[in-house]
């Protein structure tokens, strides 16, 4: 004789609920209720989360997370391909790593990353003519990544110590670093004499190799700066580079023609971690990870500082709008970006992309 279930209501109850979800499940793999995820909008702010290990995609309009998507193993900086379809991710470590995360930014997935092999403690990022660069501090040298043949096809040592931020001219003519460890700034010249990009001439047609009998050479100067030179910026115009040292507060100018640094300001930047101009060139941007922490602004003409903005226990990364009317700072420790009106130099708005914020970018598509 069988046994009856002394709780038959609840027996029924456990089929309805698992049948429910069963037509449930049916539903969203048929497609009978629409799922829409949110599209990414352009330009589109781009904010790592170190702790969360996560690039968070932000809409400037609202300041409202569109989505977030894995950034790999202690993300630092980002930077997006030129078509804002792509973004590059240094998974940094102090020298643990040796990779580049890749994420789709318009299909919201994260794609293979890139194998440095004996490149290690990748940092930072700069793209430019389809290919990404980038510095690896554990071997003292800058590499270029090719995202089409997927290939590594160029490196460069600087001979200093945690090559840690790099900028690359628009002519591709000119490499800037900034060596942490060194107290230096590293201004890299392309010396070929008939110009193009760096590394080997590119093969023509039938494999023939262009520009052959025109041999790469690059020749690089160290400026000394302060020790724990960190952020730098180049002037829009590209006349000055200044730089800040984290451990004694001040500040570098060097005059990029005479290859020297032409002043030091004594800027009580302690601990500063990143140095911006804004889009017209007037005003300079330093963050501090020390100090209380905070943002100093200064005047690029006159060499001064206008403002101190109390913007919580520590700033690190700063990104300027394309359009030059908003700064974004990522505040690590309070885990938020500010964004500050360059023009009344005012906090107007945060955002929530994360614990730990701190490397920014943008992604535009044409």
């Amino acid at each position: 004789m069988a046994e009856k279930n002394p709780h038959p209501g609840k027996a029924r109850k456990e089929v309805s609920v698992n049948f429910r979800m069963m037509v449930l499940m049916w539903l969203l793999c048929w497609g009978t209720i629409p799922i829409r995820a949110q599209s990414v909008p352009s330009p589109a702010l781009l904010v790592l989360s170190k702790r969360d290990q996560n690039l968070a995609i932000v809409d400037p309009a609202t300041l409202q997370v569109v989505t977030t998507l894995p950034a790999g193993p202690d993300p630092h900086e980002v930077v997006a391909s030129t078509d804002g379809k792509v973004a590059f991710i240094s998974n940094y470590g102090g020298g643990a790593y040796n990779t580049i995360s890749v994420v789709d930014l318009i299909g919201q997935k994260p794609l293979p990353a890139v194998d440095l092999g004996a490149l290690r403690g990748p940092h930072g990022l700069a793209f430019a003519e389809g290919e990404v660069y980038f510095t690896a501090e554990v071997n003292k040298v800058i590499g270029r990544y090719d995202p089409v043949t997927r290939k590594i096809d160029w490196v460069l040592g600087t001979g200093q110590n945690r090559t840690h931020m790099i900028v690359v001219s628009n002519t591709l003519d000119h490499i800037f670093t900034s060596n942490v460890n060194s107290g230096t700034i590293s201004i890299i010249e392309n010396a070929r004499p008939s110009g193009g990009s760096p590394g080997p001439p590119p093969p023509g047609p039938g494999g023939t190799p262009r520009g052959a009998g025109s041999r790469p050479d690059w020749d690089e100067t160290v400026v000394e700066t302060g020790p724990g030179t960190e952020g730098f910026d180049v002037s829009p115009d590209g006349k000055e580079l200044w730089s800040a040292a984290a451990e004694d507060g001040t500040i570098s100018v060097i005059d990029l023609a005479a290859k020297k640094r032409v002043q030091t300001l004594q800027a009580n930047v302690q601990g500063a971690n990143r140095l911006k101009f804004t889009t017209d060139g007037k005003l300079v941007f330093v963050s501090s990870l020390s100090g209380g922490g905070g943002l100093a602004v200064f005047d690029a003409s006159s060499r001064r500082e206008v403002k101190r903005l109390n913007v919580g226990h520590g700033a690190a990364g700063i990104l300027m709008q394309p359009d030059g009317m908003r700064a974004y700072v990522a505040c690590s420790p309070d885990n938020y970006v500010v964004v500050i009106d360059t023009r009344t130099l005012e906090v107007t708005g945060r955002i929530n992309a994360g614990h730990q914020p701190d490397g920014l970018a943008w992604a535009v598509r044409p």
